[in-house]
């Protein structure tokens, strides 16, 4: 069965183009090469400037906790880190038929 994981993502303003920028061309890329993953999409709030949905689809559980444990992880936090303020909350949920 898979697994999407969303992960919403509220930054200020005038963090909105770096946000972009980060997922785009820091995290997304690792993400996507991690085994199991096997879609990852970025999707901007058209009602509310500034928040994200990091849309990912995943073939186990298990492959997200082993990305979870790995070093790309580690990197996709240290690059999130750079949006001073931003919030973050990750949820999963299983693609029915």
């Amino acid at each position: 069965m898979a697994i999407i994981r969303l992960i919403h993502v509220k930054v200020s303003r005038d963090q909105i183009t770096e946000a972009e920028r980060i997922w785009k061309e820091e995290c997304a890329p690792l993400m996507i090469k991690s085994p199991g993953c096997t879609s990852e999409k970025l999707l901007k709030c058209l009602d509310e400037p500034g928040e994200f949905i990091s849309y990912s689809e995943w073939e186990s559980d298990d492959a997200i906790e082993r990305y979870r444990g790995s070093a790309a992880h580690g990197e996709i936090q240290a690059h999130a880190r750079r949006l001073q303020g931003a919030q973050a909350v990750v949820k999963r949920y299983a693609l029915l038929g």
